[in-house]
């Protein structure tokens, strides 16, 4: 009798662990596991900063998003940082014998050039990565506008009449879409020349990343201006590479 009662406690004993195995092997499969603290994507680096750059969605057929403000300016109305053309970091001189793509001259292209008569021929026409200020300072979501980029921006069709405005005690042009409403704010921070700044207040100067296609030694900017006699105007042309000037970044609808 004894030894029937003792087998029926290791009978009920063995009942028990398996039960307990069974509830225990559910309760871990039904926890979520935590990922990874950092992923690394295929080529890729294990973090990546955070964009917080701003942009304006003025419904251009194009897709283009504009920037809040210029590189280097932390709202729109500053001035932020000049470029030359093609470089990335200011400087103090801007002239050929410091421009990065020349061998001191207008006419000793050493990249971005179409015709031997200003330098070395590659036939690039548009800023790489590596030599855009836009997606070098603000990352790969970001790029200087193209000249069709900046056409489009000033296209009747698209937005309205621009207009020379202030915006904080800032002279600028503001261009306002025609689809929404939604508007930027370019401020007239000049440009410079060697060692100085020209035109800040009566004048806006903006790189494109796309290369003059009638001079290699010059690029496609944006400029915008108030004439003496109170007229203004807003045109797309092209000026010598050399020249420090604003970039407004753009990027597009995904």
């Amino acid at each position: 009798m004894k030894m029937k009662s003792f087998l029926s406690c290791l009978l009920l004993l063995a009942t028990c662990l398996v039960v307990s195995s069974v509830f225990c092997s559910c309760s871990k499969d039904d926890v979520e596991e935590t990922p990874p603290a950092t992923v690394t994507p295929p080529g890729g680096n294990a973090t990546e900063e955070k964009d917080t750059h701003e942009y304006v969605d003025l419904g251009l057929p194009s897709g283009t998003l504009w920037a809040t403000c210029n590189v280097g300016a932390n709202s729109p109305e500053e001035y932020g940082d000049y470029f030359a053309w093609g470089e990335t970091t200011t400087k103090g001189t801007y002239d050929w014998s410091t421009y990065k793509h020349c061998k001191g001259t207008d006419d000793t292209m050493t990249k971005y050039c179409t015709s031997s008569d200003y330098g070395t021929v590659d036939n690039k026409t548009e800023l790489e990565p590596s030599d855009d200020a836009a997606t070098a300072n603000w990352g790969s979501n970001w790029q200087m506008p193209s000249r069709e980029q900046f056409k489009e921006l000033i296209n009747s069709s698209y937005t309205t009449t621009t207009t020379w405005t202030t915006m904080n005690g800032v002279k600028g042009w503001k261009i306002t879409s025609k689809i929404h409403g939604n508007s930027i704010f370019l401020p007239a921070a000049g440009y410079r020349d060697d060692t100085t700044l020209y035109d800040a207040v009566r004048y806006g100067s903006y790189w494109s990343r796309s290369l003059s296609t009638s001079y290699s030694c010059s690029a496609y900017v944006l400029n915008f201006n108030v004439l003496s006699f109170g007229s203004s105007s807003i045109v797309t042309s092209y000026n010598l590479r050399y020249y420090g000037r604003s970039v407004r970044p753009v990027r597009v609808k995904k």
